[in-house]
């Protein structure tokens, strides 16, 4: 059964808590829009299994936590996660999140900086989901001239990339180990409309610049919502970033292609240094499978 917090305004937050090695890591796992906790669990086994310790979090309006129609703010999210660090006095997190959960992360980084955090992972988040001259990696099809209603009735079915099929290899294997679906939040809840909206007009892309932790950007070749190239590009210069792109998966990566995953996630763990502070030396944009 998860167990929960409250947070500084009020909001009942789930998460599940397993593993504890002693010589792991603190790994804390956010999940995407409209995705419960329980879809981690391909990778909590393998976590587990190598002595880490996990934490699955739902955020707020999503799997086990309460629902709000406050704080539906990628921003409120952000501080959702601190919280959370902060409630479990989590030092040295590797934080992990995919889609929405990388915004999450990102912004508790802009909030908060790193103090409590030695590693992040993302997996298919672009920082920046409008398209402009000068970022051409956006969500297929938004414009600033689109942006403020292109996500009035959920997500668009953009026609592009690995279409989004449960009878994929690891999908099967998630509900063979969870025993059923995942419990999914309708992409057009009233809960998380306004959380949608204001996730599609951030941009992250200072944020990545300056991160002062090691960080690895996976993206899904074939991810239906943004070209891949979006994570080489946000990388950038910045000499802590590594970026990995992933055959034959979408934008959900680690489900699409959980072992091939599961071996990224487990090979940066054992790269983050102790204290999470990373040095120019060692370290550098990699663009595997490019």
């Amino acid at each position: 059964m998860p167990e929960t917090f409250t947070t500084t305004d009020g909001a009942t937050l789930a998460y599940t808590d397993s593993g504890a090695g002693t010589d792991g890591r603190n790994v804390v796992l956010v999940a995407g829009y409209a995705m419960p906790a329980t879809g981690w669990a391909l990778q909590a086994d393998a976590l587990v299994a190598a002595g880490h310790r996990v934490i699955a979090f739902d955020r707020r309006s999503h799997g086990a936590s309460e629902d709000t129609l406050w704080g539906q703010r990628v921003a409120r999210h952000g501080a959702d996660l601190r919280e959370l660090l902060v409630a479990l006095d989590l030092r040295d997190a590797v934080l992990v999140g995919q889609s929405m959960g990388a915004s999450t992360i990102w912004a508790t980084v802009d909030l908060f900086g790193t103090d409590r955090i030695a590693g992040v992972l993302t997996i298919d988040q672009t920082p920046k989901l409008v398209n402009t001259d000068d970022w051409p990696h956006g969500f297929y099809g938004m414009t600033p001239e689109n942006s403020g209603t292109f996500f009035d009735d959920g997500i668009p079915d953009t026609g592009r990339g690995a279409r989004v099929d449960a009878g994929r290899a690891g999908m099967v294997r998630l509900v063979e180990r969870i025993g059923g679906m995942p419990d999914f939040r309708m992409p057009n809840a009233p809960e998380t409309t306004r959380l949608l909206r204001d996730h599609g007009q951030q941009d992250w892309l200072d944020v990545i610049e300056r991160l002062d932790v090691p960080f690895t950007m996976v993206a899904g070749r074939d991810s239906q919502l943004w070209p891949c190239s979006h994570a080489e590009a946000a990388v950038g210069t910045n000499p802590n970033g590594r970026v990995v792109v992933i055959e034959d998966a979408g934008h959900a990566t680690n489900l699409d292609q959980p072992d091939a995953f599961n071996e990224v996630l487990l090979a940066f763990l054992a790269d983050v240094p102790a204290t999470g502070r990373a040095t120019a030396t060692g370290t550098g944009n990699t663009a595997d499978g490019e």
